[in-house]
């Protein structure tokens, strides 16, 4: 139920409408591309999103130019020449995975499709100070395209960073996100991933976009089947195919609010080194994509999804493991039903 922002910036970005994508991440740029940067201790605040102080072969004799404008601008010639709420510490984590996380709440807390809690209030108002100042002092170039997932609480997080930016003078693309089915966090059954409904998003946020194809209701979230590690990758790629097929290759900064498993997803696609998000934080990625003809694409696979069994009322134990009462004997069936999420 975390929820993450994640700045990529497009180099070497593919052209032309064809296929099939290969992505790959070009280190060298931000510190978390280390491996002695620890992703347990490291703030972004602190360290400029991460990007290490260096020279570009792009640099003139232009002093003046702060480490993002440089950055930008070396990009820009690669770029050229290129075609929520845990609720773990009340229950404990077994009985949270296999009896209260498949209810729509506990009768004082609802946590299906759980909106922001005060801390992630807190935690993207940080992001949104820290762009801000970044911006006013570095002239840090904004994102050129937004792409956020459905769930109400990337939806609140990506309002409450950029809505009110004082974007840059001159052509800074304004703030006007498109909503992704295949950037939701990965699908489990837990109803924290059950998404609400097309209107809702629609009434939230009404100036938003909304992918083509996007469903009135969830279709995936069943309460029942989850989506394996596998199966989410290959949404992962999906979304990223689209974002790159609908962004415009003049665009070099793509802004991506999503959540920390749906980024660490994104991630093993780009076969960045895993890097686990703190709640509400941010990581830049440089990615090299490559375009070429549907025939050199791989076969597609089929990834199924998994079923477990889970209790029917409050488990017995909640420390070391999951056990049913003898009263609430293991199902495959879901638990909460009739959603009111409109």
């Amino acid at each position: 139920m975390k929820c993450a922002i994640s700045l990529v910036a497009l180099g070497l970005a593919a052209t032309a409408q064809a296929a099939y994508y290969e992505y790959t991440t070009v280190p060298g740029y931000f510190l978390q591309d280390e491996a002695s940067t620890d992703p347990s201790t490291f703030d972004y605040t602190a360290n400029n999103f991460g990007l290490i102080d260096r020279t570009y072969d792009t640099d003139n004799e232009n002093t003046k130019l702060t480490q993002w404008q440089r950055f930008y601008n070396h990009i820009h010639s690669l770029n050229k020449h290129a075609p929520i709420r845990q609720n773990t510490s009340r229950y404990g984590t077994p009985a949270w995975n296999c009896y209260w996380s498949l209810l729509d709440g506990n009768g004082t807390v609802t946590w299906s499709d759980a909106d922001l809690t005060p801390s992630g209030i807190a935690q993207a108002q940080t992001a949104h100070d820290f762009w801000a100042s970044l911006i006013a002092r570095d002239g840090m170039h904004t994102p050129d395209a937004y792409f956020v997932s459905p769930l109400t609480r990337a939806l609140r997080t990506a309002n409450i960073t950029f809505s009110d930016l004082a974007l840059p003078k001159g052509e800074a693309a304004a703030f006007r996100p498109l909503v992704m089915e295949g950037l939701r966090e990965g699908i489990s059954l837990h109803t924290c991933d059950h998404r609400r409904s097309r209107s809702y998003i629609t009434g939230l946020f009404p100036g938003w976009e909304i992918e083509e194809g996007f469903s009135e209701e969830d279709e995936l979230w069943n309460g029942v089947t989850g989506e394996t590690s596998a199966a989410q990758d290959v949404r992962s790629k999906s979304a990223l195919d689209e974002m790159f097929e609908r962004t415009d290759p003049k665009a070099l900064f793509v802004s991506v609010t999503a959540h920390s498993g749906e980024i660490a997803s994104l991630l093993r696609v780009l076969g960045h080194r895993a890097f686990s998000l703190k709640t509400g934080a941010v990581i830049p990625v440089l990615v090299k994509a490559k375009k070429s003809s549907n025939k050199c694409a791989p076969e597609p696979t089929t990834v199924s999804w998994t079923t477990s069994a889970h209790c029917t009322a409050p488990p017995v134990t909640s420390v070391t493991a999951c056990v049913c009462a003898s009263s609430a004997a293991p199902v495959t069936t879901p638990l909460a039903t009739g959603f009111q999420l409109n």
